[in-house]
């Protein structure tokens, strides 16, 4: 007997069919506990009696299932213990509607939190240490986050009274303070004077001076002329174990002062200039030489000469970069007096040099 074609494969389908229907389904899946996992990168940067933690929020469970019923993130404290086991007592509970929402721009924004320390758990050695827990609904959490610890030694408060003064050698920064450093073998006060170009957000490191020295003025001789800075000062507590540093805790800044750094100050006054006439057997010259002024800015040097009863006239063209100069445009028996001034980069001119004077002979 002959089968059609079409009869096969309907014979075929309804086989397939009937395997299927006669499957096992597969083991059902657990219910998720939406336990948030934990967070791995919170960091804490202390300044005066606030701290400043920062972390990204968590965005899936344990089991790899996006967070859809978020509960609180709590933030833990403990004082004076190297790690904590459980949060218990949170200084900070954060719902989850006040979590960042992630943007194309920031698909993992970083959620920052400030704690302000009571003055009352400041000690000279303590340490404390900082974690944060997130909790779904059923205040479950799958534990804590990294812990990250922090000095709690106390710092000096805020300069007062920032002033600046221009000098010739440097900016001078200055400052008034009442309080005394606290008393404690384990640690060491000092001040740190920061620095920007005006308009910028950076500040660089100029100074560092022990607040026991008794200064109460840092110099700044390492900037340009013509520039304007904007300055502030820091202080700073450095932790110490056996004498060395183990922790260092900045205070609140100082206010910022703007300073604009103009050159008006003129070189010193050469010094040494003398004149010695030569000429035996060729035309005659007198040769001047001096002592070199020091001054990182200074541009050289200009030469005057007189006769008696004249007034002082320049006899170069151009500045003279080195100490000395020939002058050999000079007459048989006459009698020339020369100084010298020295001339900055920014055109200040410093004073005339002491006089010096030389007599061409009458004759070779």
């Amino acid at each position: 007997m002959r089968i059609c074609p079409h009869v096969i494969t309907a014979i075929s389908s309804l086989m397939l069919a009937a395997a299927l229907g006669c499957a096992t389904p597969g083991a059902p899946l657990p219910p998720s506990l939406e336990l948030p996992t934990p967070v791995t990168d919170l960091t804490a940067a202390r300044k005066g009696n606030r701290v400043v933690l920062s972390w990204t929020p968590s965005r899936r469970t344990t089991d790899r299932q996006t967070i859809r019923h978020s509960g609180v993130t709590r933030v833990c404290r403990a004082a004076d213990a190297m790690s904590m086991v459980q949060c218990g007592n949170a200084i900070r509970e954060i719902p989850s509607d006040q979590l960042p929402k992630p943007t194309n721009q920031q698909p993992d924004p970083k959620l920052v939190v400030e704690d302000n320390l009571p003055t009352s758990l400041l000690s000279p050695q303590g340490f404390a240490s900082y974690a944060v827990e997130i909790v779904n609904q059923r205040g479950r959490s799958a534990g804590l986050s990294n812990q990250v610890r922090i000095p709690l030694a106390p710092t000096m408060p805020p300069p007062q009274q920032v002033s600046s003064m221009v000098t010739a050698e440097g900016v001078a920064i200055a400052w008034e303070t009442e309080a005394a450093p606290p008393t404690s073998p384990g640690l060491r006060f000092h001040y740190q004077l920061l620095r920007r170009p005006a308009g910028t957000s950076n500040f660089t490191l100029v100074e560092d001076v022990p607040i026991d020295s008794g200064a109460r003025a840092i110099p700044d001789k390492s900037f340009e002329w013509e520039q304007t800075y904007e300055y502030k000062l820091t202080p700073v507590t450095d932790v110490l174990e056996n004498g060395q540093e183990i922790a260092e805790v900045e205070g609140e800044d100082s206010g910022v002062i703007k300073v604009t750094v103009h050159d008006t100050f003129p070189p010193a006054q050469t010094s040494g200039l003398q004149a010695v006439f030569s000429g035996a057997g060729q035309e005659p010259f007198i040769d001047l030489t001096w002592a070199p002024n020091t001054e990182s800015d200074l541009a050289g040097y200009d030469v005057f000469r007189y006769e008696q009863g004249s007034a002082p006239t320049k006899i170069n063209d151009e500045l003279v970069k080195a100490p000395s100069f020939r002058d050999d445009n000079v007459a048989l028996g006459r009698e020339y007096f020369y100084a010298v001034r020295p001339v900055d980069l920014r055109g200040n001119t410093g004073p005339m040099s002491m006089e010096t004077s030389e007599r061409v002979p009458a004759s070779q």
